[in-house]
């Protein structure tokens, strides 16, 4: 975490964007040394085959994944 005065943030707010988009960190952004805003990276979106794939292949379902369910959910 890394933290930066209102006003040295206006001056190269560009510079601090990218950092934070660079590295990841947080930005804690103060006024009169009291913390104000935090700025962060938006985290990038994972495709389900990378995130499932430590699990591909190692999961069983012995039901017919494709049946309807309304004897187990009944319908409102």
């Amino acid at each position: 975490m890394k933290t930066v005065s209102k006003g040295v943030l206006k001056a190269k707010m560009l510079e601090y964007l990218r950092w934070v988009e660079d590295t990841g960190d947080e930005l804690v952004v103060t006024d009169n040394n009291r913390p104000v805003v935090r700025i962060v990276a938006i985290a990038k979106r994972t495709a389900a085959a990378d995130a499932f794939a430590d699990v591909q292949g190692r999961v069983q379902y012995h039901e017919d994944i494709l049946a309807p369910t309304t004897q187990e959910w009944p319908e409102s």
